[in-house]
């Protein structure tokens, strides 16, 4: 697990850095389809700023597109303050913001950038159904995450993917009331037609590749916060219980975005029915996390 956590601070640094690289390829590409030299300058600053925000403020941003709103210390929320303060001392992190969604489907997710500026959301809907040991397996899952950094590069993603697409949507569009024709009249070439063809490419797989940089960072975190978060509570039955009621319950997240829907401690995009939509989903299959846990229980 320590060998994790220094791999999760390394990969943190190259994904900010990839990150930046993407959006600078991208934006030369599209100078070149345009025929504009300013959209590579405005490119690096899209780059630079979106560096920025994503470690600093992608949690905020996480926060307010799940409609998250900080619990304050009082009844009916001092239950849920005082499990996530209990876990937090036996992890060894510092107590996070707590923050409850007010939403009838049960799922929780953490964010922030390192354990001193984390904080963990969870739904109305998993408080109203979850029972004590069950609530704290879902808490010591989110602990995980922040002891682990996994929450660093996770929310990091968020801002990638929302801005690889809006940068995308943003392009396309003009290219479809003509924005891009400008290079191809003056070339009057093959070459002309080439780069066109590459920057309309481009622009309609760059979301995907987003996607699925968000596919690799979500999975193997998930077996990982389960198994700590086992260890951290020593009743990993009370996660699986946990996870069952979460995967059970018939109720659709309001509040859905593509770039956040990893963050959560199931996918909460329901009903995906066919091998080809559950390839794309953010979380492994919650069945083979349940038997995993049950097994951690029968071996020990």
């Amino acid at each position: 697990m320590y060998t994790e956590i220094g791999s999760n601070k390394t990969k943190s640094i190259f994904l900010i850095f990839g990150f930046i690289g993407f959006v600078l390829g991208l934006g030369w590409l599209l100078s070149y389809v345009f025929d504009n030299s300013v959209i590579f300058p405005i490119a690096v600053v899209i780059a630079l700023v979106q560096a920025f925000v994503s470690y600093f403020y992608a949690d905020s941003i996480a926060l307010a597109a799940s409609g998250a709103e900080e619990a304050p210390r009082k009844e009916p929320f001092m239950d849920l303050h005082r499990v996530v303060e209990n876990l937090a001392i036996t992890a060894g992190v510092p107590k996070p913001r707590v923050y409850v969604i007010t939403d009838a489907s049960p799922n929780a997710f953490a964010t922030g950038r390192d354990p001193q500026h984390a904080a963990v959301a969870i739904t109305t809907g998993l408080l109203d159904r979850l029972e004590k040991p069950e609530l704290e397996g879902v808490i010591a899952h989110e602990l995980s995450h922040v002891g682990n950094y996994d929450i660093r590069v996770m929310t990091i993603v968020v801002v990638l993917v929302g801005v690889v697409s809006l940068l995308s949507d943003f392009f396309l569009r003009s290219l479809w009331w003509g924005g891009g024709r400008s290079r191809r009249d003056n070339n009057g070439g093959d070459n002309g037609q080439l780069m066109l063809i590459l920057g309309i490419v481009a622009l309609v797989l760059a979301p995907l590749a987003a996607g699925l940089i968000q596919l690799a960072v979500s999975r193997k975190r998930e077996y990982l916060a389960d198994a700590s978060g086992a260890l951290l509570t020593r009743y990993p039955e009370g996660l699986a219980r946990a996870l069952e009621k979460i995967a059970k319950d018939p109720n659709q997240l309001q509040h859905l975005s593509s770039a956040t829907n990893h963050l959560y401690i199931e996918d909460p995009i329901k009903n995906r029915q066919s091998w080809f939509a559950s390839l794309f989903s953010t979380h492994p299959p919650i069945e083979d996390r349940i038997k995993r846990l049950r097994e951690m229980t029968s071996h020990s």
